[in-house]
């Protein structure tokens, strides 16, 4: 498979809403990693587009991640959410609406263009889209926070599995948002995450949460996992599409990082500022709603009012073009595979 067989087991993450660049994904296939783009968020014609830029500009294998629609509700907490954001901050929130991100469209797009794999998040594809994506030569991966959530994955016939643990920045990956854990449900860090669900499916793992240095990287494969897949590290990639004002809090390194639910409605890890202060306490689980009412505040350029989506060891990401920082994680990975093996000696 695809995923046991990349030259340097480092899967750049999807970011959606700008930081995973066609240019990011082509700078992380050539140098031997995977690259994803984010479907989430774009229309079906704009993620054409940046695949098509990305076949463009390499002819390594890529992935696509699809947000998986949930059900529609939460209308009235959203709209209660909206209320207090004019009244109590004076801003000017979007529409609280509700959609299916287009998913139909996308999944029918990847299928046309046969992409070499496709990941799937909030939730789960049916086990005939997978059945369709295997029959176009598409390797499919599930996001999965906990042992359960991989069990239900494997039932539809997923390849593989990405695990996320708690430390991963962005949004988590959870199926259901039970609305009053800080997670949406239990929160596991991603070595415990990764053994728990290796004991309960035999499916190739992906691990990803809190990943920087290659250290990382082979602590994650002597737990199991066949790739460690990074997102924070990259924001800071000449390549990415981060914001400029999210790219110097993370150069500053000075603040901490927390699960909100005020930028959109679902758990997600991010740099503390005055909005998610403020905000985390009365924000619903109602996502999409609650992404799109806050869409035009977050588009302000004020690092206070914005999603700076970061994971907890966000302070050893560097600012260095994508193919050194995949060439330093191997390198610094094979270092650290060589001290444990002079450390490890049989009895």
């Amino acid at each position: 498979m695809l995923l046991e067989s990349l030259p340097v087991p480092v899967i750049a993450a999807p970011m959606a809403g700008g930081p995973s660049t066609p240019e990011l994904v082509a700078a992380v296939g050539g140098a031997g990693g995977l690259g994803f783009l984010p479907a989430g968020y774009l229309t079906p014609d704009a993620l054409a587009d940046r695949i098509a830029r990305t076949t463009a500009l390499s002819t390594a294998p890529f992935g696509v991640n699809l947000f998986v629609p949930g059900p529609d509700g939460g209308a009235a907490e959203a709209r209660a959410y909206r209320r207090l954001l004019v009244d109590q901050s004076g801003l000017e929130p979007g529409e609280p609406r509700w959609d299916d991100d287009s998913y139909p469209a996308k999944l029918e797009l990847l299928l046309a263009l046969r992409v070499p794999v496709v990941s799937f998040t909030f939730g789960l594809p049916s086990a005939s889209d997978v059945d369709r994506l295997r029959a176009a030569g598409t390797t499919t991966v599930a996001t999965v926070t906990t042992p359960a959530e991989a069990e239900q994955a494997a039932r539809v016939g997923v390849d593989a599995l990405c695990v996320q643990g708690v430390d991963a920045g962005g949004h988590r990956g959870t199926f259901a948002d039970d609305g009053r854990s800080p997670g949406g449900g239990e929160l596991l860090g991603l070595l415990t995450a990764l053994r728990l669900v290796g004991a309960r499916v035999s499916l190739p793992l992906i691990a990803a949460g809190g990943i920087a240095h290659g250290a990382d990287v082979a602590a994650v494969l002597a737990a199991g996992a066949v790739a460690a897949q990074l997102g924070t590290a990259f924001l800071a990639c000449p390549e990415a599409g981060t914001a400029p004002a999210h790219r110097q809090a993370l150069a500053e390194g000075t603040r901490r990082t927390a699960l909100t639910r005020a930028f959109s409605g679902r758990p997600a890890r991010g740099l503390v500022n005055r909005f998610l202060t403020e905000h985390t306490p009365h924000a619903p689980a109602a996502y999409p709603r609650v992404h799109h009412l806050t869409k035009p505040i977050r588009a302000s350029g004020d690092p206070e009012l914005m999603s700076m989506w970061a994971g907890q060891a966000y302070p050893l990401a560097r600012s260095v073009p994508a193919a050194q920082l995949v060439a330093d994680l191997n390198g610094q990975a094979v270092e650290a595979i060589a001290r444990a093996n002079a450390r490890i000696r049989p009895l």
